[in-house]
């Protein structure tokens, strides 16, 4: 079900959007009050079951999207028809970036968990990136961000063992948090993320569970012993 706001109450908090991205990210923090007065295209609130997909790379980029909650992979499909999952999209990411330089979107975007999605037209931030230069800064920000991430990804998640690439991983998945907890995803989308066999990627999971490095507390919920899988991880 789709749920449509201004940006104005979104921006707010009028919308009961307190604790919402699009606050906390300060994508919009910046913008001031006349800048309302330009925006006449709602914001569509909705959530997306897990293996819903978002948009899929080729898609005209007309929309960018916040993750207010859950979490998305981003696919690209090799030329055999294998996927490699490039990034993980999670709470406060922004999605289609590509959008702002009126592209189309790079990559399939799937929903890995049930997922709270904002979607706003790239047009209006195009628009008022021109005049603003705080919301044009926080975009370069995003920009950055991403890059770095996909940097991440490419040099901890792609070399190495399988026992070191999936310590990086898990230990990515809990980074900035105040807990351990983990919530992991499927062994195929874990070999996806990792460059490695669905097998490998089972396999080496099954291993930390019996040395107790995960602590199975919920299915597919795990509390990690980050000490230990960084020493992994950094071998």
């Amino acid at each position: 079900m789709v749920k449509s706001v201004t940006l104005r109450d979104a921006w707010s908090g009028a919308a009961n959007c307190l604790n919402c991205s699009l606050r906390t990210s300060v994508l919009f923090a910046g913008l001031r009050e006349s800048d309302f007065g330009r925006i006449h295209d709602p914001i569509d609130q909705f959530t997306l079951k897990p293996g819903t997909t978002l948009y899929l790379a080729g898609d005209t980029g007309d929309h960018m999207f916040t993750v207010r909650s859950g979490a998305l992979k981003l696919v690209q499909y090799l030329p055999d028809g294998s996927q490699r999952i490039v990034r993980i999209a999670r709470t406060t990411d922004v999605l289609g970036l590509e959008a702002l330089l009126e592209d189309s979107y790079h990559h399939d975007a799937i929903s890995l968990q049930v997922s709270e999605i904002c979607r706003f037209p790239a047009r209006v931030v195009r628009d008022l990136g021109r005049d603003s230069p705080d919301l044009h800064r926080e975009l370069m920000s995003r920009w950055q961000r991403a890059l770095d991430e996909a940097d991440a990804w490419l040099t901890e998640l792609s070399t190495g063992s399988a026992r070191q690439r999936v310590a990086r991983l898990l230990l990515r998945l809990v980074r900035d948090r105040e807990t351990s907890e983990c919530h992991l995803f499927s062994r195929e989308d874990m070999g996806a993320m990792l460059g490695v066999t669905t097998e490998t990627a089972s396999r080496t999971i099954a291993e930390y569970k019996r040395q107790s490095l995960l602590v199975e507390t919920a299915p597919n919920r795990f509390l990690l012993d980050i000490p230990n899988l960084r020493r992994i991880a950094e071998d």
